[in-house]
């Protein structure tokens, strides 16, 4: 049997994908992040299923329990939010079942910063003006980060960043970027992207730390800074340019 890791998405129910929703559909035993999942997607799941909240098991548990249930012949639902690929801790799951011998498969998902743009109504990369977007965070209270990967070394990049995990810690992040990105930088701050609750935050650099204490906002948000948020006179994208050659090959 087989363990599927599904990206549940950033928040709205209906942001889960088609192939997401149908495995839900077809688990017994679904082990979902009971305080990021919404509950709703539970309903998606077989009526008899064993739903598992992981949100105070640790990773032995965890491993534990997608074990018991190969063993048992079903296969299981292991629900992330927003997508695997990034800061889901999948990686160490996934060495697990390797070691056990237990087959898994990833499901994306719709990720955070994808639902803050929309939220934002921004594209992130703009022609001239940024291609290029860092996803990270910061080690306050968490893993520490790798060599090189400091905020001061990825800014100066000057490239869009996207920062996880770090909302608390915002007063730290403006105070790290400001002398690369500058006061004046657009930045965003987008809590509980596509939820009821979701809060919506943009302003200079200097000023988003403020905004964020004000809004009262410590977890379940992106911090976005980059000059693409506020760009406006730049050249139409050559994708679409009428010079560009069309020709089929």
């Amino acid at each position: 049997m087989t363990v599927y890791f599904i990206g549940a998405g950033p928040g709205a129910p209906d942001l889960i994908t088609l192939r997401g929703a149908r495995l839900l559909g077809s688990c017994r035993v679904c082990l979902y992040a009971g305080s990021l999942v919404p509950r709703e997607l539970l309903a998606e799941c077989p009526p008899d299923a064993r739903l598992i909240d992981t949100a105070n098991l640790d990773l032995d548990r965890i491993t534990e329990e997608l074990v018991r249930a190969h063993g048992e012949g079903h296969d299981v639902a292991r629900l992330h939010s927003g997508d695997p690929s990034v800061f889901s801790a999948v990686a160490e799951q996934m060495r697990r079942l390797d070691a056990a011998g237990v087959p898994y498969a990833m499901v994306p998902g719709v990720p955070a910063f994808a639902a803050a743009a929309a939220a934002l109504g921004r594209e992130l990369t703009v022609p001239t003006v940024g291609q290029t977007v860092v996803l990270t965070r910061i080690a306050q209270r968490a893993t520490p980060m790798p060599p090189g990967e400091d905020l001061a070394t990825l800014g100066r990049s000057g490239a869009l960043l996207v920062l996880h995990l770090a909302a608390r810690y915002a007063d730290r992040v403006v105070a790290e970027l400001l002398p690369h990105y500058g006061a004046d930088c657009p930045a965003a701050v987008v809590a509980y992207a596509s939820r009821p609750e979701e809060v919506v935050l943009r302003g200079p650099l200097a000023g988003i730390a403020e905004q964020v204490r004000a809004a009262g906002v410590l977890r379940t948000a992106v911090i976005i800074v980059g000059r693409t948020l506020g760009a406006s006179a730049f050249p139409d994208s050559y994708l679409y340019s009428p010079d560009r050659d069309r020709t089929p090959n």
